[in-house]
C-alpha cells in the first residue's frame, strides 16, 4: 500500500481539504475524546475506527456523529476502505508497539498516546523501526501544549542557571479500568507529563534519579500512588519531584504545581492560569495557541506537511520514558541512585535479546550504544525521508 501523507499546499492558510485522514485505534474513554476534538478539527478529519470491541467503536461513532466513519477491527483493512493517511494510536500502552508497526510498515506516520511503550527497551525498538520504515512516529505527550507552560518556560528562561525545579501533584482521581490495576499509575500514566514537561520547560536532560513510591492505606489503586524522586540534570541542577494520586485535599492542577529557582531570581506556576517570575522583569506574555491533544495534533500535521521534525518525535520521547523507568528501579532498589545512562545501556541489550524482526535487531545491533541509536537522524533529515509514502 503506498501512502501519500499530504498535497503540497498552493498557497496560504488551511482549507477543508487539507484536512489529515486518520484512523483513530482504541474506542476506550481517551479514543472518545480524541474523536470529539477530530470532529471539528481543521487539521484532521477521522475517517476510521478501529477496536477489536466492534460495539464500542460503533457506538463511540454513532454518539460523536461520525457517520462517514469507517468501523473495523482490522488496522489495515479499515486504513485501506478509508483512505486513511495517518493513524492516532489510543489503545492501551501494552498495545501501542504492536500498533505503531503495523501502522509504520504500511506506510501511515503516527501519532502515539504516551506511554510509548511499557518499557525503554520497547521504546528503542520502536526508534529503529521508524528508522526503517522513514516514516514519522510522534509521542502525543499533549500536556506540553498548554498557553501557560509556554509562558512560565520564558519566564524560566531568564532566571539564568538553575539551581533546581521542584514539582509537586496531588490528586483524588477515580479512573475504573486497567489505570487503577497498574503497578505504578503515578509514575507511568502521570509523572510521565510531568517528566516530560521539565525536558520541555529547561531543556536539560536527566542524568540519575532517586526515588521513594509506596501506596497509602487508604487508596484504592493496587499498585503505588504516591512517590518522591530526585533527579539530577545534565546541568548539574536538581528536578524535584512529589505525587501522589490519591490525596483528595487541597489538590494540584493536573498539570502539578512548580517552583524554578536560579542565578536571577525564581518563577512559579500553578498548572493553570497564573505564571510569577522574581527577577526584575514583568510577567510574561501568553502566548496565542491550541492546547492538549488539539496542540498535538496540530504540531503532527505541521510536521508532516513541513517534513521537519517535531516535538516528542520518538527519538526524543526515550529521555522521558526514561526518566519514569528509573524512578520505578531507583524505588525497587530501596531508592538507590539509578543512572539514566546505565539504564539505556541495559534497555538496548534487552531490546536487541527479545527482538524478534530481523531487519528490527540487525539495526540495534549496529548501534554503537543507545545514545546513539536515540541521537541518529531524526524524520525530516534526509537519510530518513527516503521512504516517505512508501511501505516496506
Amino acid at each position: 500500500m503506498t501512502i501519500t501523507v499530504f498535497e503540497r499546499k498552493r498557497g496560504p492558510g488551511t482549507t477543508s481539504e487539507d484536512r489529515l485522514p486518520v484512523v483513530v485505534v482504541g474506542a476506550g474513554g481517551m479514543g472518545k475524546e480524541w474523536l470529539r476534538m477530530l470532529a471539528t478539527s481543521p487539521h484532521a478529519v477521522p475517517v476510521g475506527v478501529v477496536d477489536l470491541d466492534l460495539d464500542l467503536a460503533a457506538d463511540a461513532v454513532a454518539t460523536i456523529g461520525l457517520d462517514d466513519a469507517l468501523v473495523g477491527a482490522s488496522l489495515d483493512d479499515v486504513a485501506e476502505r478509508s483512505g486513511a493517511r495517518a493513524v492516532v494510536n489510543v489503545t492501551v500502552p501494552q498495545a501501542h508497539r504492536v500498533v505503531n508497526e503495523q501502522a509504520l510498515r504500511a506506510g501511515l506516520p503516527v501519532l502515539c498516546e504516551k506511554p510509548l511503550g511499557p518499557t525503554i527497551a520497547e521504546a528503542l525498538s520502536q526508534v529503529a523501526l521508524a528508522d526503517l520504515t522513514g516514516g514519522l512516529l510522534m509521542v502525543s505527550q499533549s500536556r506540553r501544549y498548554f498557553k501557560r507552560l509556554t509562558a512560565f518556560r520564558d519566564a524560566v528562561s531568564v532566571l539564568g542557571p538553575l539551581a533546581a525545579v521542584h514539582a509537586q501533584f496531588f490528586h483524588a482521581d477515580h479512573e475504573p479500568g486497567f489505570r487503577e490495576q497498574m503497578a505504578h499509575p503515578l509514575l507511568v500514566d502521570m509523572s510521565v507529563h510531568h517528566f516530560d514537561m521539565l525536558r520541555f520547560l529547561t531543556g536539560d536532560e536527566p542524568i540519575a534519579v532517586r526515588c521513594s513510591t509506596w501506596n497509602p492505606p487508604w487508596s484504592w489503586f493496587a499498585g503505588d500512588a504516591a512517590a518522591t524522586a530526585e533527579f539530577e540534570l545534565a546541568s548539574g541542577a536538581r528536578f524535584v519531584y512529589s505525587g501522589s494520586r490519591c490525596t483528595p485535599g487541597l489538590q494540584t492542577s493536573w498539570n502539578a504545581d512548580w517552583r524554578a529557582y536560579g542565578e536571577h531570581g525564581a518563577a512559579a506556576w500553578d498548572g493553570d492560569d497564573v505564571v510569577q517570575v522574581d527577577a526584575g522583569m514583568s510577567e510574561p506574555g501568553v502566548p496565542d495557541q491550541l492546547e492538549g491533544i488539539e496542540g498535538s495534533l496540530e504540531e503532527f500535521t505541521t510536521a508532516l506537511r513541513a517534513e521537519t521534525t517535531p516535538q516528542n518525535e520518538v527519538r526524543a520521547n526515550v529521555l522521558s520514558l526514561a526518566m519514569v523507568e528509573g524512578a520505578i528501579r531507583s524505588s525497587d532498589l530501596g531508592g538507590e541512585r539509578v543512572v539514566i545512562a546505565d539504564l539505556l545501556e541495559e534497555s538496548l541489550a534487552e531490546a536487541i535479546a527479545d527482538e524478534r524482526r530481523d531487519d528490527v535487531a540487525e539495526l540495534l545491533r549496529s548501534w554503537t550504544s543507545a545514545a546513539d541509536g536515540i541521537a541518529t537522524p531524526a524524520w525530516g533529515s534526509a537519510p530518513a525521508a527516503i521512504a516517505r509514502g512508501g511501505a516496506r
